[in-house]
């Protein structure tokens, strides 16, 4: 039977991301120790456990249909692909670092330098657009020591927090882009529909993790002034209660605002207000 095959990574942190993401999403299956496949239960598909940096050219490749990878990679593959969904998750930069007492002040300054890196297509590209030529050493481990070793002058790599860089003595010249996981799409696949319907199952999982339901109790007088501050995706569910002189009010509220809320619905006199965890949703 033709099924739909979706390559995820077979190990690491983004391999439980995607794992984590497909389950919440209601695509049930278990993989068999360490094996290539599994099989969804009562959908027809397969699910495929790959190189994190292969997903992109496999999938351009039509050996898998959907993939989810970092969007470094995909720029990196330079390989004809659909990007269907943001997934909300592995954001991080990809940065040029030089040491802290370099005297490089400008991109430009890197012309005829040495730069180690792990993304020498973005790189060039980069320095192309900025009228550098440097000597490109592909490095697939630790880049950033490679300044101490004595193999480059410059690096290109991921950063995070910059505690790595600061450990090394590096600071960042300049940021090439930002990235995150990401499901892609074989533009010539034949099961478009089904893949529709897996972006809009995953879809309801990424929107849901920003958003949080919050529920209390306010007065009738207040109502208006609670409803400017919490007006939902369309409008407030509001509720009569026993008492006719308060209501309760239901309302969708961004997750990383509502601590915020949560005190601006106090100061109104708003009680028992109460968050609860979205895991999924349909807008």
């Amino acid at each position: 039977m033709n099924h739909l095959r979706i390559g995820i990574p077979s190990k690491g942190r983004l391999a439980e991301l995607a794992t984590d993401l497909l389950q919440q999403a209601g695509l049930r299956f278990r993989r068999q120790d360490r094996s290539l496949f599994a099989r969804v239960r009562d959908m027809p598909i397969d699910i495929t456990f790959l190189r994190t940096d292969d997903i992109p050219v496999l999938c351009a490749e039509g050996a898998i249909d959907m993939g989810i990878t970092g969007s470094d990679l995909v720029a990196e593959a330079q390989v004809d692909l659909n990007t269907r969904l943001p997934l909300g998750v592995g954001a991080c930069r990809l940065a040029v670092c030089v040491p802290e007492d370099s005297p490089v002040a400008t991109p430009a300054d890197l012309n005829n330098a040495r730069l180690a890196t792990s993304f020498p297509g973005v790189t060039k590209s980069y320095l192309a657009d900025h009228g550098a030529q440097a000597h490109l050493v592909n490095i697939s481990g630790s880049v950033e020591v490679m300044i101490a070793l004595g193999v480059a002058d410059a690096i290109v790599d991921l950063v995070e927090t910059g505690s790595t860089l600061a450990a090394n003595r590096l600071r960042i010249l300049d940021e090439i882009g930002r990235y995150e996981t990401v499901l892609i799409q074989n533009p010539q696949t034949s099961h478009g529909q089904l893949a529709d319907r897996i972006v809009r199952r995953l879809e309801g999982v990424v929107i849901a993790r920003g958003y949080s339901l919050l529920e209390y109790n306010v007065s009738r007088e207040q109502l208006t002034q609670a409803e400017a501050i919490t007006p939902g995706f369309n409008s407030p569910t509001v509720s009569a209660l026993e008492d006719n002189d308060w209501c309760a009010v239901r309302a969708m509220v961004r997750r990383k605002e509502v601590i915020e809320i949560m005190e601006q619905l106090e100061a109104i006199g708003a009680r028992a207000i109460l968050e609860t965890q979205i895991t999924n949703c349909r807008l």
